[in-house]
């Protein structure tokens, strides 16, 4: 029988705070506007970005495109950043989670969650969260700080590392899809996340395209416009309720934005129309939300909007007053909803035996932190369920 691995490192993240620039906290451009200022010519800036983002290099030795004397030069004023794996775990039914810890000492999740026809990796965007959902592990952890461009992008380069996924590669590309559904509010830190995922989209790079690319956001109605204009990526929202009175309690967040505003918000959403739908998220919770009133009361609510309905079987964690909607309950509110012309597919809870509601493995770290050395803490939220857009 197989059993989950865990591989803890104790050992004092490498990456300084001062020091060499770190070219993953760069867009592309200021990379250019770097090398410039070292008299280099514009097509370095190519060649870099190739061993980087296509090659998936960590230092400037394997770049045997550029002479040695640049190689030195380069590796004085610049490093390829990375986040410190602090833990790994990997599940029977082949996810892996990791917990990634940065240059602070800071800690955050990112999961892979691998399909039949897909592999998707869930980034996280905050060391922590401000919102306070009372059914999200994150709920229960304060928020530390955003995460920066180059740490976002540094999540996919360790999985990519982890998991032998990068372009040059042979073999299929296990990662094939990102979903911004890990730890924190990507729309509170929406810079950075824009910043990360022009990186992550390059096509001359780790080239994922922007159509496989998934922003789940709680609610904050005045960047989701933003949003849809400056990434051009797919959007998910965590809805988990058809009442402001009921969304109040699960989102507290819909108290300064309540559903009538989300919903315009997202019918005005760029680029939105049938080819590309808005994703709403709806943790299936027995007692709360699940009735076929709230079901009939949630496709009148879409109504107009091109969309599809994740319906995510609630993944308790220790100290959750809530329980899972029974498989019956949750099939007949299924039915409703796709009887009304929406899809709407059930999400597998994946990786159980890993600690999978998110939040739990970041808790566990700081747990065993807390009997060996003290060390910054970080929350997470969700649960990797929700993850496969």
């Amino acid at each position: 029988m197989q059993v989950a691995e865990d591989r803890w490192s104790d050992g004092v993240p490498e990456h300084q705070v001062s020091g060499p620039v770190d070219i993953t906290e760069l867009s592309r451009s200021e990379l250019a506007g770097r090398l410039a200022e070292l008299g280099l010519p514009a097509f370095r800036t190519g060649q870099l970005w190739h061993w980087i983002y296509h090659r998936g290099v960590t230092g400037f030795e394997p770049m045997t495109t550029l002479a040695r004397q640049l190689r030195d030069e380069l590796a004085g004023r610049f490093r390829i950043g990375r986040p410190v794996p602090a833990l790994e775990q990997r599940s029977t039914d082949g996810t892996v989670k990791w917990l990634f810890r940065f240059a602070d000492g800071s800690e955050a999740e990112t999961v892979f969650i691998p399909e039949t026809d897909r592999g998707t990796l869930c980034v996280s965007s905050q060391v922590g969260c401000t919102l306070t959902c009372s059914f999200c592990h994150t709920g229960t952890q304060r928020l530390v700080r955003n995460l920066t461009s180059g740490e976002i992008v540094g999540q996919v380069l360790a999985a990519s590392d982890a998991l032998g996924a990068w372009p040059s590669g042979r073999a299929g590309r296990p990662i094939t899809n990102i979903v911004l559904m890990g730890m924190g509010e990507p729309l509170y830190n929406l810079d950075n996340v824009a910043a990360a995922l022009r990186v992550i989209s390059d096509n001359e790079g780790l080239s994922i395209s922007k159509r496989r690319i998934t922003l789940s956001t709680s609610g904050v109605v005045p960047e989701i416009e933003r949003c849809g204009r400056e990434t051009g990526v797919n959007l998910a929202v965590s809805l988990h309720a058809v009442t402001d009175e009921v969304r109040n309690v699960l989102v507290p967040i819909n108290r300064k934005w309540p559903i009538a505003e989300l919903m315009q918000a997202c019918r005005d959403y760029p680029g939105l129309s049938n080819a590309r739908r808005i994703t709403f998220e709806y943790v299936m919770l027995d007692g709360i939300n699940d009735t076929p009133e709230d079901a009939r009361a949630l496709v009148r609510l879409l109504g107009g909007i091109p969309s599809k309905i994740n319906l995510i079987p609630f993944n308790p964690w220790p100290g959750t007053r809530y329980r899972c909607s029974p498989a019956p309950v949750i099939a007949r509110f299924a039915d409703i909803v796709m009887k009304a012309g929406y899809a709407s597919p059930v999400r597998t809870p994946r990786g159980r035996d890993i600690l999978a509601a998110c939040g739990q493995l970041r808790s566990d770290s700081e747990r065993q932190g807390r009997r060996r050395e003290p060390r910054a803490g970080t929350g997470v939220g969700g649960d990797i369920g929700t993850v496969g857009i």
